[in-house]
């Protein structure tokens, strides 16, 4: 059984609810097929991250090698630029600031790019991440895996994007647009894996759920956004259905409760420290207001109605778009149209979730097949896996 490390790569640790429901996913996902082999998560804020994560794996580590390298080399050189740079890094070492990093990578005997929308041209420079990986492959043959990716607006000129991935054993990802561009697989997005026990996890109250971002917005869209919320949220209230607001991102998702705050009670606001703690509050009874892709995915999955609003161009739209066709049933507004408007009735989603589930864990399990322990082992690791998950 080879026992080398695995190797994450993720954009996690900000905190970002949907960056760090992705990243939990899969290292639950590792905590029970291979609890025994180490796990380094690769992200960009690692000391955050091991607060949000710390617990999930029994042997994981956190570092941001590949995130520092990336991020430096941006601050120097233009997005075309950073690839290169990144690669001739992982190569050649020579640097005490990152060698000690680097010798890790070649250790390990894989490397995972966890699914989201980063790799793409709203953050070009991103594509270094992939640049780094490739180099750690062909130094050492370590396998390279990409899932959940969302690809689009595009990192690379158009000619190019069939080969960004072509050293990579394995690529999924969860929209059309991006499998056309890059002759990948389309799948689901890396959140699948950890859906159901999500939707166990927290039963929400009826009501109206609220997240509106002020970050990634194209110019006039915030307001206009939270305009269009407001005179929907008034309608949806008549009959006394009480209001929520949720927050993803700490601080950023809180400039639209501030000007909505007539609207909702201080006490029925959801900071994200408790919605990690206590799970996000989704249940079927519930209408939902959202800019959060990844709100919009959990809620619908739990069987919510509900509106998206897309805020950007070529990013937004696509992402909500890859789960109307999943079935979620919700709106996308993008703000072209008139008023806002709530669908009468959920969506299919939650009826055909259980198939999505499995076709996720079937890509995991592809992934990392699972350790062979002796039967006494498998069940005092059960035991301990348990113990840390409460």
């Amino acid at each position: 059984m080879d026992t080398r490390p695995y190797y994450l790569v993720a954009t996690a640790g900000n905190p970002n609810f949907g960056d760090e429901f992705i990243t939990a996913s899969w290292l639950r996902h590792l905590a029970a097929t291979s609890p025994d082999t180490e796990v380094w998560l690769d992200c960009p804020q690692p000391g955050m991250a091991d607060l949000l994560f710390g617990n999930l794996h029994p042997r994981l580590r956190t570092t941001n090698t590949l995130w520092r390298a990336v991020g430096e080399a941006a601050a120097a050189l233009s997005p075309e630029e950073v690839p290169q740079r990144v690669a001739g890094l992982v190569r050649n070492l020579g640097s005490a600031a990152y060698d000690l990093g680097l010798l890790k990578l070649r250790e390990v005997q894989s490397l995972h790019l966890l699914g989201g929308g980063y790799v793409n041209g709203v953050w070009p420079q991103h594509a270094g991440l992939v640049a780094g990986m490739q180099a750690v492959k062909e130094l050492t043959g370590a396998r390279l895996y990409a899932t959940g990716q969302g690809l689009m607006p595009l990192a690379v000129a158009e000619e190019d994007a069939a080969g960004l991935f072509g050293d990579f054993d394995y690529v999924s990802v969860r929209d059309d647009q991006s499998a056309a561009a890059f002759s990948a697989k389309r799948g689901l997005d890396d959140a699948f894996l950890g859906v159901e026990a999500e939707i166990a996890r927290s039963d929400g109250p009826e009501g109206i759920f609220v997240c509106i971002q002020e970050d990634m917005n194209d110019e006039g869209r915030f307001h206009q956004a939270v305009a269009s919320a407001r005179t929907l949220i008034e309608q949806l209230t008549l009959d006394g259905t009480p209001v929520y607001y949720v927050e993803a991102i700490p601080g950023v998702d809180h400039t639209a409760y501030a000007l909505l705050a007539d609207l909702i009670p201080a006490e029925n606001f959801y900071p994200f420290v408790r919605v990690w703690q206590e799970g996000l509050p989704i249940g079927p009874r519930q209408q939902w207001i959202t800019t959060r892709f990844h709100f919009h995915f959990l809620a619908a999955a739990a069987g919510a109605r509900g509106v998206a609003l897309s805020v950007k161009e070529g990013y937004y739209d696509v992402k909500h778009a890859s789960l109307t066709t999943l079935g979620s049933g919700w709106t996308v507004d993008t703000g072209n149209g008139g008023p806002l408007s709530m669908p009468k009735v959920p969506g299919t989603l939650k009826n055909s979730l259980g198939l999505r589930i499995e076709q996720k864990r079937a890509e995991a399990a592809r992934l990392y097949p699972a350790e062979n322990r002796p039967a006494g082992i498998r069940s005092l690791r059960s035991k301990a896996l348990t113990a840390l998950s409460r």
